[in-house]
């Protein structure tokens, strides 16, 4: 692959490990023996299954052709996008939503409104304030 290294299974392996592919068992419950099997669920339905030979961690690096098809069939990753989430840890985007981070919980918002505020104002607040308003109220009757 141009401008990448060679792709090893020691690769494949921690591509799969950082972005959270769970081991596929056996019947009985054990590891494949075969390959080392993972799967993921995406958002949409879709579940991608990637096997890599035993050892997993060896150093032996894949053939052009094959790793090609690894990417496309099996990852359903580029080559900037593998590489980005082995080196950088950067995970590919599957189309996961993340919740942002300083969202106001909707039992706070409910509470606040129900207390006079009005909801404008709430979702204009950082979840902090929200959360300082709503203690300052709660410390206070009902009028």
């Amino acid at each position: 692959m141009p401008g990448h290294p060679a792709p090893r299974r020691k690769d494949h392996l921690t591509f799969c490990l950082t972005e959270g592919w769970t081991e596929v068992r056996n019947a009985t419950g054990q590891a494949v023996r075969h390959h080392q099997t993972f799967e993921l669920s995406l958002p949409d339905g879709r579940i991608l299954r990637t096997h890599i030979s035993r050892p997993p961690d060896s150093k032996d690096t894949y053939g052009p052709g094959l790793w090609s098809r690894i990417l496309r069939d099996q990852l359903r990753v580029t080559p900037g996008e593998f590489w980005a989430c082995v080196q950088g840890h950067d995970l590919p985007d599957r189309g996961f939503v993340k919740p942002p981070e300083e969202s106001i919980p909707a039992d706070v918002l409910t509470l606040l409104v129900n207390r006079g505020v009005d909801e404008k104002a709430v979702l204009m607040m950082s979840r902090h304030e929200a959360l300082a308003l709503l203690y300052a109220l709660l410390s206070k009757p009902i009028q």
